[in-house]
């Protein structure tokens, strides 16, 4: 969103103004120079994936590149063929009109007419169809500027030099296992990366956490140091809006300190890291503890109080988490905090959690919501639960002076657990989990992990 660069070429897509200079060709030169690009030859940059983030993401990038025809190209990738329903376009069509840079900008580009016929039922718009005119299906309330759209798969990722994962983890390793078969005659690997916040669970030989990155890894054997995490504290409508934001990028350190510069902007500001996988993994376990917070609010007519005795006892759970999956967890406090907060105010798994409680959804809709996507907890919850359950794991309870696994020590897990997986408790149980009486004290829990030796090296793949 955040436009160009230099005052001779604006961008005909910002949906704001343009600044005169920020410096943005300069990044782009030196990050053609870093990846070898010759005079006349694109630098090519592929979104895989079209929700929220993923075309936010793709657009930040038009906006700030885009006008740079003769050195780079972005595209997005997403599947042909989704339908818009009619209520959508209804819905659509009154965004488009309250909106006049929107109106014009539709109305030049000779697409309005078709917006018009969707809203009286004449005509069905598809999701593919309605990106490149800047429509996001999951995100219909913000428009963001136009994007070059690709159905093929082949087409969009063959040649690329940078692939921005942004699919939900759960599609993360069938969309990358077909694409690896577009890479067998690649010389070189390209960049690849992630913004999918989730995990799963494998068992054998030893209980571990395997993370998208890991996911796209193993799919397509490009280097893990070709690959890099993205996450943060974002709500993709208010990064998209120019809201203040930050996120770090994680990774080796040869891609992510010129890529934290190339993706920086005025109201996004990118640090870096070098600790991937935890932090991915972060991304992936508040989401868990999102949709309970969810219910929560639902469940006491958004209580102050009630929230914040929630988070007490969710934080702590997550903080006794982190130990048992971090060297150094004190490291992941200030990242986890934020992104957790952020999630519990705006997320789609906390919206998730309040529309299961008030009944305006169940559980038989499954985890992909119409104009929500993926609501990526759900895969979380059973994961997390999977891997703490393991009695190879098992830590000491103090109070009962015997060893249990970890979830055992997670009261708000196992409770999600039983209300989202096994389905045999309400929504109500989260907050009877809260009344309990014999909950202890959440500072217990703290002191616990924090007195212990719980890291497990294993769960992330980083045996000694």
């Amino acid at each position: 969103m955040v436009g160009s660069v230099d005052g001779t070429r604006g961008s005909s897509h910002s949906n704001g103004p343009v600044s005169c200079s920020n410096g943005a060709e300069e990044r782009l030169d030196e990050l053609r120079r870093l990846l070898g690009k010759s005079e006349g030859d694109l630098l090519k940059i592929v979104g895989v994936g079209a929700g929220a983030w993923g075309s936010v993401f793709a657009a930040l990038l038009q906006d700030a590149y885009g006008q740079f025809r003769d050195k780079v190209q972005i595209r997005i990738w997403r599947r042909p063929g989704r339908p818009v329903d009619r209520s959508t376009a209804e819905h659509l069509f009154e965004v488009i009109n309250s909106r006049e840079d929107v109106l014009r900008r539709l109305i030049r580009r000779c697409a309005y007419l078709k917006y018009v016929e969707a809203r009286l039922g004449d005509r069905t718009l598809y999701a593919d169809e309605i990106l490149r005119d800047g429509f996001c299906l999951n995100m219909i309330d913000t428009p963001i500027c136009p994007l070059k759209v690709v159905t093929n798969l082949q087409e969009a990722v063959w040649d690329a030099d940078i692939v921005v994962n942004g699919l939900p983890s759960t599609e993360t390793r069938e969309v990358f296992g077909e694409i690896s078969r577009y890479w067998k005659e690649r010389i070189g690997a390209p960049i690849i990366i992630s913004l999918a916040k989730g995990i799963e669970a494998a068992l054998d030989p030893v209980p571990r956490i395997i993370t998208p990155t890991q996911m796209i890894n193993h799919a397509t054997g490009v280097p893990i140091e070709n690959i890099l995490y993205v996450g943060g504290p974002n709500i993709a409508s208010e990064i998209y809006n120019k809201e203040y934001a930050n996120a770090r990028i994680c990774g080796a350190e040869k891609w992510r300190k010129p890529l934290a510069k190339f993706l920086r902007q005025p109201h996004f500001i990118v640090w870096d890291n070098s600790d991937l996988v935890t932090h991915e993994v972060m991304g992936g376990l508040k989401n868990v503890y999102a949709i309970g917070a969810g219910m929560i609010a639902a469940l006491t007519n958004e209580s102050a109080t009630s929230k914040s005795v929630y988070f007490a006892h969710c934080t702590s759970e997550m903080i006794f988490i982190t130990h048992l999956l971090a060297e150094d967890p004190e490291k992941l406090a200030g990242p986890l905090l934020a992104d957790t907060y952020v999630t519990l105010l705006k997320g789609r798994n906390a919206w998730y959690g309040q529309m299961l409680a008030k009944g305006e959804i169940s559980l038989d809709m499954g985890d992909s919501i119409k104009g929500k996507g993926t609501i990526q907890g759900v895969s979380a919850v059973h994961a997390f639960y999977e891997l703490l359950s393991q009695p190879s794991l098992s830590v000491l309870d103090p109070e009962e002076q015997k060893h249990v696994a970890p979830v055992e020590l997670c009261p708000i897990m196992k409770t999600l657990h039983k209300i989202l997986i096994k389905r045999e408790l309400r929504t109500n149980a989260i907050l009877q989990a809260l009344r309990d009486e014999t909950m202890n004290d959440p500072r217990d829990r703290i002191e616990l992990a924090q007195s212990h030796a719980f890291y497990r090296p294993s769960l992330l793949g980083h045996d000694h």
